[in-house]
């Protein structure tokens, strides 16, 4: 064997030995068979040639295949992997449940799997990188690699539409050939949000939580001391404070609550929801639960729309959201009036823009969350009109802040947390759905929300 034979040729050499030798061996046998009659002359004949061709079969199939088809041993120094290393894998990337791309020369997407089609709004056609994500550190790591440069992690984070964080991992593919472009990059995307939030969620709470329960808890500290002092055998004062210190109390403990569900609605804010509800059907429950205390004000709420209103989303948080707004509309709707209810299934953009302007020109208008009505989407609409004095086009903007709460609507230890709108803007963000609200001074309210009705999925046979 030379110098210069492939590490394959000593394989092939042995195998040839164990093909010649088998097939000689049975030859003799039957020659054996042949002498001593037990076989006739034309049936040694045909048996000698089905053991040749199939030893000949043998010997192709169990040799290696030539060393220019074998794939290039990786470098370990620049941790890359081959291209017809990733080919072989291409079934198992089709179901990893974070996005994969894969990127050719000039920077366009040659293939990518369902959960980036789906994370980065893919189209079915392959396009340019830098059209779906645009963030320069990622787009410079992967023209270093195209180059023939290492492997790149790079962070970036994003707070708009939705907040995100996310590492992406930059991996060198060496292609099958030598070309003017023998390089791609591997994009592999972890989405470190969750994380990012939850570090940040403990601080928020813990300066909320602070900031809302210092006055409450001054109250009861002091209504505490006084009961102990001279308040003592005061029975009437007893009974006023002890009904105080009880609203107050409920009032701590509904913002508990309501900072709980808004740390949970932020942390999943960035994936959204995959489930089937019905819109209208939940709403009518909604509207069920919250009857006794309508009818406590006189009030009465009327449900009109569609009878079903399929949407993607989570029940539970879709329910949320209708508790909130039916719950305002009674807290500020003036006694013994109607609050009404409605749905309307299977809308566009004309029909959006047509339900979100029911009060006229005069009416203050604002859009909180802005729904994508590009590539024919469709939506469902919930509104709720309350029957209250409305809001003056000056507080529209500040809604959905924290803890923030119209003038005159702060008095009372039963009135809101100042928690709620901000709630259902970030289960709308979730939804990748809409929300608005428009108002006249002495007509009252109207909050809308619209969710998806449809989800668009990747087209199949991608990556």
């Amino acid at each position: 064997m030379s110098k210069d034979s492939p590490p394959e040729s000593e394989g092939r050499r042995l195998r040839r030995r164990d093909t010649i030798a088998l097939t000689a061996i049975a030859i003799a046998v039957l020659l054996i068979l042949l002498f001593s009659g037990a076989i006739s002359l034309p049936v040694a004949l045909t048996a000698v040639g089905a053991i040749a061709a199939m030893s000949f079969i043998y010997y192709l199939l169990a040799s290696p295949a030539s060393p220019d088809s074998r794939p290039a041993e990786p470098d370990q120094g620049e941790n890359r992997i081959t291209a017809n290393e990733a080919s072989t894998s291409g079934a198992m990337l089709e179901n990893l449940p974070f996005p994969v791309l894969l990127v050719g020369s000039g920077g366009r997407i040659e293939r990518a799997n369902p959960a980036a089609h789906e994370y980065l709004g893919l189209g079915s056609e392959s396009g340019l990188l830098s059209a779906s994500l645009r963030q320069p550190k990622v787009l410079e790591a992967v023209s270093s690699v195209l180059r023939g440069d290492g492997g790149k992690i790079v962070e970036y984070s994003t707070f708009a539409p939705i907040e995100s964080h996310v590492r992406v991992h930059v991996i060198p593919l060496k292609s099958g050939d030598n070309g003017a472009f023998p390089w791609r990059a591997l994009l592999v995307l972890a989405d470190e949000t969750a994380s990012k939030r939850a570090e940040r969620m403990r601080g928020d709470f813990l300066a909320n939580a602070s900031h809302e329960l210092r006055t409450p808890l001054a109250s009861l500290a002091g209504f505490i001391e006084t009961l102990k002092g001279h308040a003592r055998e005061d029975i009437e004062a007893r009974d006023k404070f002890l009904n105080i210190m009880q609203d107050q109390t409920e009032r701590m403990g509904r913002l508990i609550n309501d900072l709980l569900s808004l740390g949970r609605v932020e942390m999943d804010e960035h994936v959204p929801p995959s489930g089937d509800t019905d819109l209208s059907g939940m709403t009518q429950d909604t509207i069920d639960s919250l009857t006794p205390l309508a009818k406590s004000k006189g009030i009465t709420i009327d449900f009109e729309g569609d009878a079903e209103a399929r949407v993607v989303g989570d029940r539970d948080q879709l329910f949320e959201i209708a508790q909130n707004l039916i719950e305002n509309a009674i807290k500020y709707s003036n006694p013994n009036t109607r609050i009404v209810c409605d749905v309307h299934a299977n809308v566009g953009r004309e029909e959006i823009d047509r339900l979100t302007n029911s009060l006229g020109r005069e009416a203050g208008r604002l859009t909180i969350t802005s729904p994508a009505l590009t590539g024919g989407r469709r939506y469902a609409i919930l509104r709720v009109r309350d029957a209250g004095s409305g809001i003056e086009r000056r507080h529209l903007p500040r809604l959905t802040e924290r803890f923030y709460r119209v003038d005159g609507q702060k008095s009372g230890p039963k009135e809101g947390t100042g928690l709620g709108l901000a709630i259902v803007k970030h289960i709308i963000s979730r939804h990748r759905g809409g929300f608005f609200v428009e108002s006249r001074p002495g007509e009252g309210t109207v909050f809308s929300v619209c969710i998806p009705s449809q989800k668009a999925r990747p087209s199949s046979g991608d990556f």
